[in-house]
C-alpha cells in the first residue's frame, strides 16, 4: 500500500467512524503524521474466524471497534438471513470490559435494522449465563461481546448459533464472506431502538439451572474463597452459592468488582503468574477448604488447594487436575454418556471413561468441537474449562464447574479427606498423568511460522530420551480429527510421553502441552514418580525448544 492509498484509506475510515471517541484518535494520528501506526492498523482487517473476533480497541480495521463491530453484526444477520432465519431472535450479551456494553448495543440495533429481534441480556454478565439463553430462550444466534482472560486494552466478539454452541467452520468462513460483502457502514441500517432489553428471568432461570448439578441432599460444607479476577462473576457466583446452601465464599475484595483495568493483575487469568496471589494472602487468612477463582467473562473455573509442601502452602491445580477430578466425581455419581476432551488435555480422562465403562471422545481445541459431541455427557479444556451441564450450557461454565467441585471438596470434607488425596487414588489407578506447558508469547507472529516450519521440515527423532515414535501433521487432519494447524508427536522409552504443538486461537501465543505417564504401584511411590515426570517435563522443554529453534 502507498502512503497516498494510506492515507486515503484512512480518511474514508474516520468519514464513517460513529464514535467520536476514536474518530478523535484516529485523526489525531493522520495530524501527527503517524505512518507506521496507520500502516499497522491498515495493514488488512481483523478477521473473523471460530473464534470470532479478538483484539486490541483502537481506531482503524486492525482493532476493535464500533466500526469492526457494526460490519461483523451486519455480516452474521446476512448470513443468518441467507439460512433463512429471519424474524428470528438473537440474544446478546457483554462483559464489563472497555466498550463491551456499546459493541452489544450496536449489535443490537444491526439486528433490528436488518428484520431479526434482538433481545440484551440486562448487564455485564457472565458468559455462561448468555450461552444458556439461546436455548432457553429458542434464538437463532447469540453474541458475547468479551476478549476472556486477554490484556485490559483487548475485547472480543464470540458467535453462537441456535444450538447453543460457537461457531466451526464453515459457519465462520461464510459469516467473514458476508462481512466482507459490506461496502459501507451508511448501508447498514442501525434502528435508535427496537430491540428488547431482558430483566432478571433469563438470569433466574440459569441460577435454578445450576442446582441439577448437584445431587440432592449432597454435603455442602466445604469453605471456599473466591476471586472474580476484576469480572463479572461474583454476583452470579455468590447467587448460585447460596442457593446451594454452601457456605458464603470468602471474597478476594480487591478483584471482586468489574474493573476493565484489571489494576491488581498483569494479565485477568488464573493460570498467569502472580494472577492469584491476592487469593493465595486471602486464604492464609481465613484458611478454607479450596480456593476458587473465574476468570472475567467467568467461564473458566480455578481450583487451588492446601499443600505444605509448597511455599505460602497453597498449590494452583492444573487444568487437567480439575478435570480428571470432576469426571471421577461424575462417575461416582453415576453419570453416563459420552466423557469428551480436547487433544490438547490430559489422556488421564480417557483412562477413567475406560475403567468406568462411559464413552469418551478426543476433540480439537476448543469448546465449539467440545459441546458438538453426540451424547456429551461431560467436557473438559486444560485451559481451566469445564462443561458439566450440557443440556442447559453447551459451552465451558466456571459457575456450574465451581459448584459441582465444591460439592466434591465437601464430598470429602465429610471422609476425613481432600481434593490431593483423590488424585493420589487417580494416579496409583491408572498411573501418574503428569502435564505441563511451554508457551511462548511473541510479538512478531513470524516468529511462531518459523517454529512451526522447522518443525515439520526438521521433525525431532527422539525428546528427552524417548523416541518419537509418530509424528503427525495435524493439517492434514486424522481418522478422527478434521485438519487444524498443530503437530503431534508420541514417545516411548522408559516412558510414554505426548507432545502437541499449535498457535494459540486467540492470542500472539505458540503453545506445547506435554503429558508423561509414569507407572504407579502404590501410594508411596507417588513422591519418587513425581520427580521423575518434572524432571522428564523440563527435559522435553529444553530439547523441544530446541528443535523449534525458540
Amino acid at each position: 500500500m502507498t502512503q497516498d492509498d494510506l492515507l486515503t484509506r484512512a480518511q474514508a475510515w474516520l468519514a464513517e467512524d460513529p464514535d467520536p471517541e476514536t474518530r478523535d484518535e484516529l485523526a489525531a494520528l493522520l495530524d501527527g503524521g503517524a505512518g507506521d501506526e496507520l500502516a499497522a492498523r491498515f495493514a488488512g482487517t481483523l478477521q473473523f474466524g471460530t473464534a470470532g473476533l479478538r483484539g486490541e480497541l483502537g481506531a482503524g480495521p486492525m482493532r476493535m471497534n464500533r466500526s469492526v463491530v457494526i460490519r461483523a453484526a451486519a455480516g452474521l444477520a446476512a448470513y443468518l438471513k441467507a439460512k433463512g432465519q429471519e424474524g428470528g431472535l438473537v440474544v446478546i450479551g457483554y462483559d464489563a470490559r472497555y466498550k463491551s456494553a456499546d459493541f452489544a448495543r450496536d449489535t443490537a440495533a444491526v439486528m433490528t435494522g436488518a428484520g431479526l429481534r434482538a433481545a440484551l441480556l440486562p448487564r455485564p454478565l457472565p458468559t455462561p449465563v448468555l450461552a444458556y439463553a439461546i436455548r432457553h430462550l429458542g434464538a437463532v444466534a447469540g453474541v458475547e461481546v468479551t476478549a476472556s482472560h486477554n490484556p485490559p486494552r483487548d475485547n472480543g466478539y464470540k458467535v453462537y448459533l441456535g444450538d447453543g454452541s460457537q461457531i466451526v467452520p464453515p459457519a465462520d468462513a461464510e459469516i467473514a464472506a458476508e462481512i466482507d460483502a459490506i461496502r459501507s457502514l451508511h448501508d447498514v441500517p442501525r434502528p435508535d431502538g427496537g430491540w428488547e432489553t431482558l430483566g432478571d428471568e433469563v438470569l433466574n432461570a440459569y441460577l435454578e439451572r445450576t442446582d441439577a448439578v448437584l445431587s440432592p441432599g449432597s454435603p455442602r460444607t466445604a469453605r471456599t474463597v473466591y476471586t472474580a479476577m476484576h469480572g463479572v462473576g461474583k454476583d452470579v457466583l455468590t447467587a448460585a452459592f447460596a442457593r446451594a446452601g454452601f457456605p458464603p465464599p470468602a471474597l478476594v475484595a480487591a478483584q471482586a468488582e468489574p474493573d476493565p483495568a484489571f489494576p491488581t493483575v498483569a494479565f485477568p487469568n488464573p493460570e498467569e503468574p502472580g494472577a492469584m496471589d491476592l487469593a493465595f494472602e486471602a486464604a492464609r487468612a481465613v484458611d478454607p477448604d479450596l480456593i476458587i477463582a473465574n476468570d472475567p467473562d467467568a467461564d473458566r473455573c480455578a481450583v487451588a488447594v492446601p499443600d505444605a509442601t509448597v511455599e505460602g502452602g497453597w498449590r494452583m491445580l492444573r487444568g487437567d487436575e480439575v478435570g480428571a477430578l470432576l469426571a471421577a466425581h461424575l462417575v461416582r455419581k453415576g453419570a453416563t454418556g459420552v466423557f469428551a476432551e480436547s487433544i490438547v488435555s490430559s489422556s488421564l480422562l480417557g483412562r477413567i471413561a475406560e475403567a468406568a465403562g462411559v464413552g469418551y471422545e478426543e476433540t480439537l481445541t476448543g469448546f465449539k468441537w467440545i459441546a458438538r459431541v453426540d451424547g456429551l455427557r461431560y467436557g473438559y479444556e486444560e485451559a481451566l474449562g469445564y462443561c458439566v451441564d450440557p443440556e442447559g450450557v453447551r459451552d465451558k461454565d466456571g459457575i456450574t464447574a465451581a459448584l459441582l467441585v465444591t460439592e466434591l471438596a465437601s464430598v470429602l470434607k465429610e471422609q476425613g479427606r481432600t481434593l490431593n488425596d483423590l488424585l493420589d487414588d487417580l494416579a496409583v489407578e491408572h498411573g501418574l498423568h503428569a502435564t505441563d506447558q511451554l508457551s511462548v508469547r511473541v510479538e512478531d507472529l513470524g516468529i511462531i511460522a518459523n517454529a512451526m516450519a522447522a518443525l515439520r521440515e526438521r521433525p525431532p527423532v527422539s525428546l528427552a530420551g524417548l523416541t518419537v515414535v509418530s509424528a503427525e501433521d495435524l493439517t492434514k487432519g486424522t481418522e478422527s480429527l478434521p485438519p487444524t494447524d498443530g503437530l503431534r508427536y508420541h514417545l516411548e522409552g522408559a516412558y510414554r510421553a505426548r507432545v502437541i504443538v499449535r498457535p494459540s486461537g486467540t492470542e500472539p501465543k505458540l503453545k506445547c502441552y506435554l503429558e508423561v505417564v509414569v507407572p504407579v504401584a502404590a501410594a508411596v511411590d507417588l513422591g519418587p514418580a513425581r520427580a521423575t515426570a518434572a524432571e522428564v517435563l523440563v527435559a522435553i522443554k529444553r530439547d523441544l525448544s530446541a528443535a523449534a529453534g525458540l
